[in-house]
């Protein structure tokens, strides 16, 4: 069994290719913007050009552009190679990541990074995700242990708990709870778009006579 992992919806570019549960190939690197021109070429990188039999894609919260890129990409595959594909949230792969990368931690980890308009995106499970102002997200965090970019901002704001080193990376999807993975795939972004369709009415108004 090959696994394609496609994570795009943080500021980094993270995508793995796994035979029999083991990472043979991946690219993980901060990229900030331009997933779209860098997700193909990393996933025509990896062996036979990335050709698996499953594929995972993150389905956010996130960046808006990053998850959409990446849920596409995973949707053509998976028609080309006739495999499934699945989606994950994203905050279960950070959570992943710091479970894989500090194995002392014996208690849950909640994990909150940056969500947009000055607000975060914090999750005490792999489930339930909220966008919350700085100071309602550490008033409402119970965990002792908090994972991911905003982690040691919210250790900070509320005064005790230990940050931890939290990345979406591609190569912890695996450690992913099967019970989270999302059968449907489809883009949750955390929060409602910034940008609104133009009614008719605005539409018009702006027309060329």
């Amino acid at each position: 069994m090959r696994v394609l992992v496609i994570e795009t919806a943080t500021r980094h570019l993270s995508v793995a290719l796994f035979t029999g549960g083991v990472v043979t190939a991946h690219e993980h690197r901060l990229l900030g913007r331009g997933h779209a021109e860098a997700l193909v070429p990393a996933i025509a990188a990896l062996p036979n050009g990335g050709r698996a039999d499953r594929i995972m894609v993150s389905c956010g919260p996130g960046s808006f552009t990053g998850i959409r890129v990446g849920i596409a990409a995973a949707r053509a595959l998976a028609f080309a190679w006739s495999a499934p594909c699945v989606g994950y949230p994203t905050l279960a792969l950070i959570r992943a990541h710091a479970c894989a990368s500090q194995p002392r931690v014996d208690g849950p980890i909640a994990v909150a990074v940056d969500g947009g308009h000055g607000e975060w995106f914090v999750s005490a499970d792999d489930v339930t995700v909220a966008s919350r102002v700085p100071a309602d997200a550490a008033l409402r965090c119970a965990p002792h242990y908090v994972a991911g970019e905003r982690a040691a901002d919210l250790i900070a704001l509320r005064g005790w708990g230990e940050a931890l080193t939290g990345e979406a990376d591609a190569r912890c999807a695996l450690l992913i709870p099967d019970a989270v993975l999302i059968d449907h795939v489809a883009p949750h972004y955390g929060r409602a778009p910034d940008a609104k369709p133009a009614t008719a009415s605005a539409a018009t108004a702006v027309a060329p006579a």
